[in-house]
């Protein structure tokens, strides 16, 4: 099981799945709250609409990256809102993914084209 957790995690993120865990890396939200979230920290360049986010959190959920708040613990009492929140694996998967991320632009940045050499 320890080897498939990490090939999960050293597996590309889609898109939509790294921006979700990128908001909830802020703290527990509701899906409006992580839409909007996303939409604002891109400048309306990604945009979740309903059926990719609810699939997006269901996967990612499925995976084990995400996890819905129960109970006490969910911060609304409005009932046809559920919260989220990262797990331990979705935390270390999103770093895995912005290593990846800083990893190429960092290759990128040596590049004789983007040096200006």
């Amino acid at each position: 099981m320890g080897s498939r957790a990490a090939e999960q995690r050293q597996a590309r993120l889609k898109t939509a799945w790294f921006h979700i865990l990128l908001a909830l890396a802020d703290g527990a939200q509701h899906g409006y709250a992580i839409r909007r979230s996303v939409k604002e920290r891109t400048e309306g360049a990604v945009k979740l609409y309903p059926a990719t986010l609810y699939g997006s959190i269901r996967e990612l959920s499925e995976r084990g990256f995400i996890e819905a708040l129960e109970g006490e613990e969910d911060p609304d009492e409005d009932q046809r809102r559920r919260y989220y929140r990262l797990t331990p694996a979705g935390r270390d998967a999103l770093a895995d993914e912005v290593g990846r991320m800083q990893a190429i632009l960092d290759q990128a940045r040596a590049t004789r084209a983007l040096s200006g050499a």
